[in-house]
Protein backbone atom coordinates (compact mmCIF):
# COMPACT_ATOMS: atom_id res chain seq x y z
CA UNK A 1 0.00 0.00 0.00
CA UNK A 2 1.53 3.30 -1.05
CA UNK A 3 2.07 6.09 1.53
CA UNK A 4 0.64 9.58 0.78
CA UNK A 5 3.28 12.36 0.66
CA UNK A 6 2.24 15.94 1.45
CA UNK A 7 3.27 18.54 -1.17
CA UNK A 8 5.25 20.37 1.54
CA UNK A 9 7.19 17.17 2.30
CA UNK A 10 8.31 16.69 -1.28
CA UNK A 11 12.13 17.25 -1.41
CA UNK A 12 12.14 19.47 -4.48
CA UNK A 13 9.28 21.61 -3.22
CA UNK A 14 10.91 21.97 0.21
CA UNK A 15 14.09 23.19 -1.45
CA UNK A 16 12.14 25.72 -3.51
CA UNK A 17 10.35 26.94 -0.40
CA UNK A 18 13.59 27.34 1.54
CA UNK A 19 15.17 29.32 -1.32
CA UNK A 20 12.14 31.59 -1.49
CA UNK A 21 12.18 32.24 2.27
CA UNK A 22 15.93 32.88 2.21
CA UNK A 23 15.50 35.36 -0.63
CA UNK A 24 12.84 37.23 1.31
CA UNK A 25 15.07 37.41 4.40
CA UNK A 26 18.01 38.69 2.37
CA UNK A 27 15.83 41.27 0.62
CA UNK A 28 14.48 42.51 3.96
CA UNK A 29 18.01 42.72 5.35
CA UNK A 30 19.15 44.71 2.31
CA UNK A 31 16.33 47.21 2.83
CA UNK A 32 16.86 47.53 6.59
CA UNK A 33 20.66 47.33 6.50
CA UNK A 34 21.59 51.05 6.24
CA UNK A 35 19.48 51.94 9.31
CA UNK A 36 21.64 49.62 11.41
CA UNK A 37 25.03 50.79 10.09
CA UNK A 38 27.58 51.23 12.83
CA UNK A 39 28.04 54.90 13.84
CA UNK A 40 30.02 56.61 12.47
CA UNK A 41 30.24 55.28 8.94
CA UNK A 42 31.02 58.59 7.21
CA UNK A 43 32.57 62.02 7.81
CA UNK A 44 31.38 64.16 10.73
CA UNK A 45 30.97 67.95 10.47
CA UNK A 46 32.21 70.03 13.40
CA UNK A 47 30.61 73.45 12.94
CA UNK A 48 31.87 76.64 14.57
CA UNK A 49 30.69 80.25 14.40
CA UNK A 50 34.06 81.85 13.69
CA UNK A 51 36.34 82.25 10.65
CA UNK A 52 39.61 80.35 10.11
CA UNK A 53 42.83 81.26 11.97
CA UNK A 54 41.25 82.43 15.24
CA UNK A 55 41.31 80.68 18.62
CA UNK A 56 38.05 78.79 18.00
CA UNK A 57 39.30 77.51 14.67
CA UNK A 58 42.65 76.42 16.14
CA UNK A 59 40.82 74.60 18.94
CA UNK A 60 38.34 72.94 16.56
CA UNK A 61 41.02 71.65 14.20
CA UNK A 62 43.23 70.37 17.01
CA UNK A 63 40.42 68.49 18.77
CA UNK A 64 38.85 67.40 15.48
CA UNK A 65 42.05 65.71 14.35
CA UNK A 66 42.27 63.66 17.55
CA UNK A 67 38.55 62.82 17.42
CA UNK A 68 39.06 61.54 13.87
CA UNK A 69 41.66 59.11 15.17
CA UNK A 70 39.38 57.92 17.97
CA UNK A 71 36.27 57.52 15.78
CA UNK A 72 37.93 56.15 12.66
CA UNK A 73 36.21 58.79 10.51
CA UNK A 74 37.31 62.24 9.37
CA UNK A 75 35.99 65.20 11.38
CA UNK A 76 35.56 68.06 8.88
CA UNK A 77 35.67 71.63 10.22
CA UNK A 78 32.93 73.93 8.93
CA UNK A 79 33.47 77.66 9.58
CA UNK A 80 30.16 79.58 9.64
CA UNK A 81 30.95 83.07 11.00
CA UNK A 82 28.68 86.07 11.36
CA UNK A 83 25.89 87.70 13.40
CA UNK A 84 27.62 87.16 16.73
CA UNK A 85 27.66 83.40 16.19
CA UNK A 86 24.00 83.05 15.19
CA UNK A 87 24.74 81.87 11.62
CA UNK A 88 26.81 78.87 12.73
CA UNK A 89 24.43 78.09 15.57
CA UNK A 90 21.43 78.07 13.22
CA UNK A 91 23.21 75.91 10.64
CA UNK A 92 24.06 73.28 13.25
CA UNK A 93 20.65 73.38 14.96
CA UNK A 94 18.85 72.65 11.69
CA UNK A 95 21.05 69.66 10.84
CA UNK A 96 19.71 66.13 11.16
CA UNK A 97 20.08 64.88 14.78
CA UNK A 98 22.14 61.85 13.76
CA UNK A 99 25.60 62.69 15.13
CA UNK A 100 27.04 63.68 11.76
CA UNK A 101 26.78 67.40 12.48
CA UNK A 102 28.02 68.64 15.85
CA UNK A 103 28.74 72.15 17.12
CA UNK A 104 31.77 73.63 18.87
CA UNK A 105 30.03 76.10 21.14
CA UNK A 106 31.86 79.20 22.26
CA UNK A 107 29.51 79.15 25.23
CA UNK A 108 30.23 82.65 26.49
CA UNK A 109 29.72 84.12 23.02
CA UNK A 110 26.44 82.21 22.63
CA UNK A 111 25.26 83.54 26.00
CA UNK A 112 26.08 87.11 24.97
CA UNK A 113 24.38 86.76 21.58
CA UNK A 114 21.24 85.35 23.19
CA UNK A 115 21.02 88.44 25.42
CA UNK A 116 22.21 91.13 22.98
CA UNK A 117 20.18 90.18 19.92
CA UNK A 118 16.40 90.01 19.58
CA UNK A 119 15.13 86.46 20.21
CA UNK A 120 16.23 84.10 17.45
CA UNK A 121 14.63 80.85 16.28
CA UNK A 122 17.56 78.83 17.66
CA UNK A 123 19.15 78.69 21.12
CA UNK A 124 22.15 76.78 22.47
CA UNK A 125 20.26 75.47 25.51
CA UNK A 126 16.83 74.89 23.97
CA UNK A 127 17.86 73.41 20.61
CA UNK A 128 20.99 71.43 21.50
CA UNK A 129 22.08 68.74 23.89
CA UNK A 130 25.46 69.00 25.59
CA UNK A 131 28.05 66.38 24.66
CA UNK A 132 31.00 67.61 26.76
CA UNK A 133 32.99 70.64 27.85
CA UNK A 134 36.39 70.85 26.17
CA UNK A 135 38.30 74.00 27.11
CA UNK A 136 38.54 77.54 28.34
CA UNK A 137 40.29 80.01 26.05
CA UNK A 138 41.00 83.17 28.08
CA UNK A 139 41.13 86.54 26.39
CA UNK A 140 43.73 89.18 27.10
CA UNK A 141 43.70 92.94 26.86
CA UNK A 142 46.17 94.01 24.18
CA UNK A 143 47.22 97.43 22.89
CA UNK A 144 49.50 98.58 20.04
CA UNK A 145 53.11 98.57 21.18
CA UNK A 146 53.28 102.22 20.10
CA UNK A 147 50.69 103.21 22.72
CA UNK A 148 52.60 104.74 25.70
CA UNK A 149 51.06 102.57 28.43
CA UNK A 150 52.42 99.64 30.44
CA UNK A 151 49.40 98.64 32.55
CA UNK A 152 45.62 98.93 32.82
CA UNK A 153 45.70 102.00 35.08
CA UNK A 154 47.85 103.91 32.59
CA UNK A 155 45.56 102.86 29.74
CA UNK A 156 42.49 104.14 31.55
CA UNK A 157 44.20 107.48 32.28
CA UNK A 158 45.22 107.86 28.63
CA UNK A 159 41.75 107.08 27.31
CA UNK A 160 40.00 109.33 29.85
CA UNK A 161 42.16 112.26 28.77
CA UNK A 162 40.62 112.20 25.26
CA UNK A 163 36.94 111.16 25.47
CA UNK A 164 35.49 109.98 22.16
CA UNK A 165 38.87 110.14 20.43
CA UNK A 166 39.91 106.49 20.84
CA UNK A 167 38.55 103.27 19.33
CA UNK A 168 38.40 99.72 20.59
CA UNK A 169 38.45 96.81 18.15
CA UNK A 170 36.52 93.56 18.56
CA UNK A 171 36.08 90.19 16.84
CA UNK A 172 32.57 91.29 15.90
CA UNK A 173 29.40 92.83 17.27
CA UNK A 174 27.91 90.63 19.98
CA UNK A 175 31.05 88.56 20.57
CA UNK A 176 32.80 88.14 23.90
CA UNK A 177 35.56 90.38 22.57
CA UNK A 178 32.94 93.12 22.14
CA UNK A 179 31.10 92.67 25.45
CA UNK A 180 34.28 92.48 27.52
CA UNK A 181 35.17 95.89 26.18
CA UNK A 182 31.68 97.25 26.82
CA UNK A 183 31.85 96.06 30.45
CA UNK A 184 35.36 97.53 30.72
CA UNK A 185 34.11 100.87 29.34
CA UNK A 186 31.03 100.93 31.57
CA UNK A 187 33.06 100.01 34.67
CA UNK A 188 35.61 102.79 34.11
CA UNK A 189 33.40 105.54 32.71
CA UNK A 190 35.29 105.69 29.42
CA UNK A 191 34.02 107.12 26.14
CA UNK A 192 35.29 104.88 23.30
CA UNK A 193 34.13 104.09 19.78
CA UNK A 194 33.52 100.43 18.91
CA UNK A 195 35.01 99.14 15.63
CA UNK A 196 33.76 95.57 14.96
CA UNK A 197 35.54 93.15 12.61
CA UNK A 198 34.84 89.62 11.39
CA UNK A 199 37.23 87.77 13.65
CA UNK A 200 40.69 88.38 15.08
CA UNK A 201 42.47 87.88 11.76
CA UNK A 202 40.81 91.01 10.35
CA UNK A 203 41.01 93.12 13.50
CA UNK A 204 44.64 92.61 14.48
CA UNK A 205 46.37 94.28 11.50
CA UNK A 206 44.47 97.52 12.16
CA UNK A 207 45.09 97.27 15.90
CA UNK A 208 48.83 96.85 15.32
CA UNK A 209 48.76 99.83 12.97
CA UNK A 210 47.23 101.94 15.73
CA UNK A 211 43.75 102.44 14.21
CA UNK A 212 42.35 101.25 17.53
CA UNK A 213 43.79 101.69 21.01
CA UNK A 214 42.79 98.41 22.64
CA UNK A 215 41.18 95.03 22.11
CA UNK A 216 40.17 92.04 24.17
CA UNK A 217 41.34 89.12 22.06
CA UNK A 218 42.07 85.41 22.39
CA UNK A 219 45.57 84.44 23.48
CA UNK A 220 46.20 82.07 20.52
CA UNK A 221 45.36 84.80 17.98
CA UNK A 222 47.23 87.70 19.60
CA UNK A 223 50.21 85.99 21.20
CA UNK A 224 52.36 85.77 18.03
CA UNK A 225 52.07 89.55 17.67
CA UNK A 226 52.92 90.10 21.32
CA UNK A 227 56.04 87.99 20.80
CA UNK A 228 56.95 89.95 17.67
CA UNK A 229 56.73 93.20 19.63
CA UNK A 230 53.81 94.68 17.67
CA UNK A 231 51.30 94.30 20.52
CA UNK A 232 51.59 94.67 24.29
CA UNK A 233 49.51 92.60 26.71
CA UNK A 234 48.29 94.45 29.81
CA UNK A 235 46.06 91.88 31.52
CA UNK A 236 44.14 88.62 31.10
CA UNK A 237 40.36 88.63 31.36
CA UNK A 238 40.02 85.28 33.14
CA UNK A 239 39.32 84.83 36.85
CA UNK A 240 42.87 83.63 37.45
CA UNK A 241 46.26 84.09 35.81
CA UNK A 242 47.11 81.98 32.78
CA UNK A 243 49.89 79.41 33.15
CA UNK A 244 51.75 80.55 30.02
CA UNK A 245 51.65 84.21 31.21
CA UNK A 246 52.37 83.95 34.94
CA UNK A 247 53.57 87.56 35.22
CA UNK A 248 50.53 89.09 33.52
CA UNK A 249 47.86 90.16 36.05
CA UNK A 250 44.12 89.62 35.65
CA UNK A 251 41.89 92.62 34.95
CA UNK A 252 40.50 92.12 38.45
CA UNK A 253 44.01 92.33 39.93
CA UNK A 254 44.57 95.46 37.85
CA UNK A 255 41.84 97.34 39.71
CA UNK A 256 38.51 96.39 38.09
CA UNK A 257 37.16 94.20 40.87
CA UNK A 258 34.80 91.45 39.79
CA UNK A 259 35.80 91.58 36.12
CA UNK A 260 35.82 87.98 34.85
CA UNK A 261 35.44 86.28 31.46
CA UNK A 262 36.59 82.67 31.30
CA UNK A 263 35.41 81.96 27.73
CA UNK A 264 34.13 78.39 27.96
CA UNK A 265 34.01 75.98 25.01
CA UNK A 266 32.05 72.77 24.64
CA UNK A 267 30.67 70.44 22.02
CA UNK A 268 26.92 70.12 21.52
CA UNK A 269 24.68 68.16 19.16
CA UNK A 270 21.23 68.97 17.75
CA UNK A 271 18.42 68.01 20.11
CA UNK A 272 17.14 64.53 19.37
CA UNK A 273 20.55 62.99 18.72
CA UNK A 274 20.38 59.37 20.01
CA UNK A 275 21.96 58.62 23.40
CA UNK A 276 24.30 55.88 22.04
CA UNK A 277 25.66 58.36 19.48
CA UNK A 278 26.19 61.01 22.17
CA UNK A 279 28.03 58.44 24.29
CA UNK A 280 30.36 57.57 21.40
CA UNK A 281 31.07 61.23 20.72
CA UNK A 282 31.74 61.94 24.41
CA UNK A 283 34.15 59.01 24.60
CA UNK A 284 36.00 60.23 21.49
CA UNK A 285 36.25 63.75 22.95
CA UNK A 286 37.60 62.39 26.24
CA UNK A 287 40.17 60.30 24.35
CA UNK A 288 41.18 63.31 22.24
CA UNK A 289 41.64 65.59 25.25
CA UNK A 290 43.71 63.00 27.11
CA UNK A 291 46.50 63.31 24.53
CA UNK A 292 49.58 64.73 26.34
CA UNK A 293 50.89 66.10 23.03
CA UNK A 294 47.63 67.98 22.37
CA UNK A 295 47.45 69.33 25.91
CA UNK A 296 51.02 70.62 25.75
CA UNK A 297 50.55 72.16 22.30
CA UNK A 298 47.33 73.94 23.24
CA UNK A 299 48.63 75.11 26.63
CA UNK A 300 51.55 76.75 24.82
CA UNK A 301 48.94 78.85 23.00
CA UNK A 302 47.02 79.79 26.13
CA UNK A 303 44.24 77.21 25.73
CA UNK A 304 43.34 75.26 28.86
CA UNK A 305 41.98 71.87 27.76
CA UNK A 306 39.68 70.08 30.18
CA UNK A 307 37.14 67.31 29.57
CA UNK A 308 33.93 68.03 31.47
CA UNK A 309 31.08 65.46 31.29
CA UNK A 310 27.73 66.66 29.95
CA UNK A 311 26.00 66.41 33.34
CA UNK A 312 28.54 68.86 34.79
CA UNK A 313 28.93 71.13 31.78
CA UNK A 314 25.23 71.72 31.08
CA UNK A 315 24.74 73.67 34.38
CA UNK A 316 27.88 75.69 33.56
CA UNK A 317 26.29 76.70 30.25
CA UNK A 318 23.14 77.83 32.06
CA UNK A 319 25.22 79.90 34.49
CA UNK A 320 27.08 81.62 31.63
CA UNK A 321 23.75 82.61 30.10
CA UNK A 322 22.65 84.16 33.41
CA UNK A 323 25.97 85.95 34.01
CA UNK A 324 26.28 87.47 30.55
CA UNK A 325 22.61 88.28 30.35
CA UNK A 326 23.19 90.60 33.33
CA UNK A 327 26.38 91.99 31.76
CA UNK A 328 24.58 92.82 28.51
CA UNK A 329 21.84 94.55 30.46
CA UNK A 330 24.38 96.54 32.49
CA UNK A 331 26.29 97.63 29.38
CA UNK A 332 22.99 98.46 27.62
CA UNK A 333 24.05 96.61 24.48
CA UNK A 334 21.34 95.78 21.94
CA UNK A 335 22.23 94.37 18.53
CA UNK A 336 20.18 93.41 15.48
Amino acid sequence: MSRHVSPLQHPSRLTTLRVAVSSLILAAAAIAGPAHAEYPDRNIQLVLSFPPAGASDILARSIGQKMSEALGQTVVIENKPGAGGVIGLTYAAKAAPDGYTIYLAAVTNAAIAAAAYSPKPVHLIKDFITVAGVASVPHMLVVPSTLPVQNVAQLISLLKAAPGKHNFASQGAGTLSHLESEVFVASTGLDLVHVPYKGSSQALPDLMAGSSSMMFDSIPASMPHVKSGKLRVLAVASSKRVSMLPNVPTVDESGLKGFEANNLFGISAPKGTPAPVLAKLAKAIQTALSSPELKQRMQAQGVELKYTPAEEFAPMIEQEFKTWGKAVEMAKVKLD
